[in-house]
C-alpha cells in the first residue's frame, strides 16, 4: 500500500504541492519517499531532465531540499511501503529512464518483470535498483522510439502482467500519463491544473472535482484531460465526481492518533446513516429478506465489521447471514445463484480482494448491495444498490 501525488499545470510550486500531497498520503507508504520535478532552469541539459529527490524514513519527518525552491509546473512523488527490493534509496520511487526524460511511479507488482527486465538489458538499458517498478520506465523509453509519449506508455503498460497503477510524467512534452487495473488512482481537475492521486484526501484542498480510473482506463494529463480504454486506446468521456466530505475530516484535531477520533466518530456516522438514508435503508433489509442467500464480504477491518454483521443478523433479526473474507469468497462461489445478495464492505470502493469477488458474482447475475464511502469507486459503481456511509475519509490502518 502505497502513496502516490501528481501535479501539472500553471503554478509554479508543483514540488511543493507533492511534497504537501503526499504528507496527506504518508499512511499509505512509510519505509522511503520521493519526489521528481521539471524545474525551471537555465542548464540547457537539465531542461529536459528531471531532478530527483529521494529518502529513507517517514515523508512527515522529512524536509525538501532547497533544489526544489526553483520554479516548477511538473512533478510526481511516492511514499513506498516495500515489496521488490529492500529499503535503499536507490529503490526508493520515482524511477527514471536511461534519459532521465521519464520519471515513474507504481503501485503493485509486475509478475513478468523480470522477463521484461533481462529484454530491456540485452537492449543496452542499464538498471539502478532491484525494483519491478523500474522496468516501466526502461519500456517506455523502448517503445518512444517508434511513437508518441502517451502511445508508447499504453504500449508499455498494456505490456505488464498483474494489478498495477502507474504515473509516468514526461519532460519533453510536459505531459503526465496515468493508467490502472486493481489499485486506486483519482484525478483532480482544477482550472487550468491537474492533480492525480492514490487517494482524494490529498487531491480535497484544491478541488472538490476528481474522476475515479476505473480499471483498463488511462488518462493523460497535460494542456487538457483525456480518458482513453485500454487496450486498443479509444477515448472515452469522463465521468466527474464531486467529493462531498471536508478536508478537515482528514486532520487529526486534537485526537493524538486518526485511531482515535474515528472511534469518536463511530455514533455520528451511524447517526447520520439513520437519518439520512432511511430509503435505501429499508431497501437493503428487504433485500436480505428475499434473498435466496445473503452474504457479506470484506477485509481487513471491514472483515470484522461484516462477522460482527452476522450475529447482529442472527441474535437481533433471526436472520442467517453468511461471512466470507474477500479473497477466500472464490471457495464459495458455487453457492451463487440469480436469487443471492451479496453486500461487499470497503470504505475506499477500490480493495482488490472485494472488488474481484463482486466482478465474479456479477456474471452469475447476483445482486450486489454495497457499504461503501467513496462515491464513484469502482465498487460504487459495480453495485445495484449503496448505501454511502458518509464517514468522511478514514486514515487510521
Amino acid at each position: 500500500m502505497c502513496g502516490i501525488f501528481g501535479y501539472i499545470g500553471n503554478q509554479t510550486n508543483a514540488s511543493a504541492f507533492v511534497f504537501e500531497g503526499l504528507k496527506t498520503l504518508e499512511y499509505r507508504g512509510y519505509d522511503s519517499w520521493g519526489i521528481a520535478a521539471k524545474l525551471k532552469t537555465k542548464n540547457l541539459k537539465r531542461k529536459t531532465q528531471f531532478t530527483i529527490e529521494k529518502h529513507i524514513g517517514k515523508i512527515g519527518n522529512g524536509v525538501l531540499s532547497s533544489k526544489f525552491s526553483v520554479l516548477s509546473s511538473l512533478a510526481i512523488g511516492h511514499t513506498r511501503w516495500a515489496t521488490h527490493g529492500g529499503v535503499t534509496i536507490e529503490n526508493a520511487h520515482p524511477h527514471l529512464d536511461c534519459n532521465q526524460h521519464i520519471a515513474v511511479v507504481h503501485n503493485g507488482i509486475i509478475e513478468n518483470f523480470q522477463e521484461l527486465k533481462e529484454s530491456l538489458a540485452r537492449k543496452g538499458h542499464t538498471f539502478t535498483s532491484e525494483t519491478d517498478s523500474e522496468v516501466i520506465a526502461h519500456l517506455i523509453e523502448d517503445n518512444l522510439k517508434d511513437t508518441g509519449f502517451a502511445t508508447a506508455t499504453r504500449n508499455a503498460f498494456n505490456m505488464l502482467s498483474g494489478m498495477n497503477a502507474i504515473v509516468v510524467a514526461y519532460s519533453p512534452s510536459k505531459e503526465i500519463v496515468a493508467a490502472k487495473t486493481g489499485s486506486p488512482l483519482v484525478v483532480g481537475i482544477g482550472k487550468d491544473e491537474y492533480f492525480i492521486a492514490s487517494d482524494a484526501s490529498g487531491i480535497a484542498p484544491h478541488t472538490k472535482k476528481v474522476v475515479f480510473l476505473a480499471d483498463n482506463q488511462m488518462a493523460i494529463l497535460g494542456k487538457s484531460f483525456k480518458l482513453i480504454q485500454l487496450p486498443d486506446g479509444q477515448e472515452i468521456k469522463p465521468e466527474i465526481t464531486k467529493l462531498t466530505w471536508e478536508f478537515e475530516n482528514a486532520v487529526k484535531g486534537d485526537f493524538p492518533h486518526f485511531l482515535l477520533k474515528e472511534i469518536y466518530e463511530q455514533p455520528k456516522v451511524i447517526d447520520n446513516i439513520a437519518l439520512t438514508y432511511k430509503e435505501p435503508t429499508q431497501q437493503l433489509a428487504k433485500l436480505i429478506k428475499n434473498a435466496y442467500g445473503t452474504f457479506m464480504v470484506g477485509c481487513g477491518t471491514a472483515s470484522y465489521a461484516a462477522l460482527a454483521g452476522t450475529y447482529l443478523f442472527s441474535s437481533i433479526a433471526k436472520k442467517h447471514v453468511n461471512f466470507s473474507i474477500g479473497s477466500e469468497f472464490a471457495y464459495l462461489e458455487d453457492y451463487l445463484t440469480n436469487k443471492t445478495l451479496l453486500i461487499p464492505i470497503s470504505q475506499s470502493g477500490e480493495t482488490v480482494d472485494v472488488i474481484e469477488p463482486v466482478t465474479n458474482a456479477r456474471k452469475k447475475g447476483v445482486t450486489i448491495a454495497a457499504l461503501v464511502n467513496v462515491i464513484g469507486s469502482t465498487l460504487y459503481r459495480l453495485a445495484d444498490h449503496k448505501i454511502v456511509l458518509g464517514a468522511g475519509q478514514e486514515k487510521s490502518v
